[in-house]
């Protein structure tokens, strides 16, 4: 069976550091490992709409401000199919076959639904007046997302933690429909980030989540300037108020962060009296190591991994037409494989009458 790869991001806004090690970097990586015969990048442009029905405008601007982040990073639309979802109508029907799959009950349980539905402030009481109710295409976007996978035969699915209970519906699905029907769809798999950091990046303010509505984020497209000072504004540890203070590293941001991005390397580069993080924690943690210290050698690291992206996307702004004809032929041939796989849908439901 091929290795298929298929993920992608809601176009809400630019992306940020959280996406970055949370998928986009891996998807590069597998991108040019070879190991896979084909990658789907799908921009989510109708998933988005669900929760932004009354401000499509903002979905269509941040649909160039994603595909610019993508190309940027190193995301190759010679060896990647970058693709809008809005623009392969094929997923709507297999979508409207699996909601007779999956009962309201199942959707009802499923974790990552109910805590985006509680982030956005959705209420299921009719009789509350301060909060809007949840949009019926919100609450089955896990429907959708196993429309997406399933039409392109995704075997594999980058994406973070959060993301677990959603592919487990888009697995129950299949093998729903297979019993049903016959043999048809591939179950997929997660393939979770390998640091454990990079599973849910915090924001820059300790929360639990980076959240372009916290306001809490590190971009991609973020102007050297605009990262040094979010840096210096990161969470620590609000014990370690002199230099000579043991500090703690468990839960302080700054040292996250380190987790997720430092490597020997950035040591040999930027701070040569550390061989690695782990003397850095051991200091910290007996005293002696400031916290400005830290910060310094965060947005070192930073620079060093946004300044190539920014350059890059610099060069792509100054052609947005050819950006505009990559997601068209993106999409073109994303079209072409979703038809392939409601072709062989419609006929193991018999739907295939001419």
């Amino acid at each position: 069976m091929p290795k298929i790869i298929l993920t992608g991001d809601r176009p809400t806004g630019r992306l940020h550091l959280g996406h970055y090690v949370g998928s986009l970097r891996r998807r590069v990586e597998l991108q040019n490992s070879g190991l896979y015969d084909k990658i789907f990048i799908m921009i989510a442009d109708a998933q988005a709409l669900t929760d932004n029905a009354e401000n499509p405008e903002k979905i269509r601007q941040n649909i160039i401000e994603v595909a610019l982040d993508y190309l940027s990073c190193g995301l190759d639309p010679s060896r990647s199919t970058i693709f809008i979802q809005s623009q392969i109508p094929e997923l709507c029907e297999l979508a409207f076959y699996y909601m007779n799959l999956v009962t309201v009950q199942r959707l009802q349980r499923n974790p990552t639904v109910k805590a985006e539905i509680q982030m956005r402030g959705f209420s299921d009481n009719d009789a509350d007046q301060n909060r809007k109710g949840t949009p019926v295409g919100f609450f089955t976007y896990p429907i959708s997302q196993a429309s997406d996978i399933t039409a392109f035969r995704g075997t594999t699915v980058p994406a973070g933690e959060d993301q677990e209970p959603m592919i487990e519906q888009t697995r129950e699905i299949v093998r729903k429909f297979n019993a049903v029907y016959g043999e048809t769809l591939v179950e997929p798999e997660i393939l979770l980030p390998e640091n454990s950091a990079c599973m849910r990046l915090p924001g820059t303010d300790g929360k639990a989540k980076m959240s372009k509505s916290l306001g809490n984020c590190i971009y991609l497209s973020d102007s050297s300037k605009e990262v040094k000072k979010k840096v210096n504004s990161m969470f620590t540890d609000p014990g370690h108020l002199q230099i000579t203070d043991p500090g703690k590293v468990e839960g302080n941001v700054v040292f996250t962060y380190l987790d997720a991005f430092s490597t020997p390397e950035h040591f040999a580069k930027f701070l040569p009296e550390y061989a690695c993080l782990d003397e850095m924690k051991d200091h910290y943690r007996r005293g002696g190591l400031g916290d400005g210290t830290c910060k310094k050698f965060l947005y070192n690291i930073m620079e060093d991994i946004l300044q190539p992206i920014r350059e890059k996307r610099a060069e792509y702004e100054q052609n947005i037409p050819l950006v505009y004809e990559i997601l068209r032929k993106g999409s073109e041939a994303a079209r072409a494989e979703a038809a392939r796989t409601l072709a062989d849908v419609r006929k193991a439901m018999r739907r295939d009458y001419f």
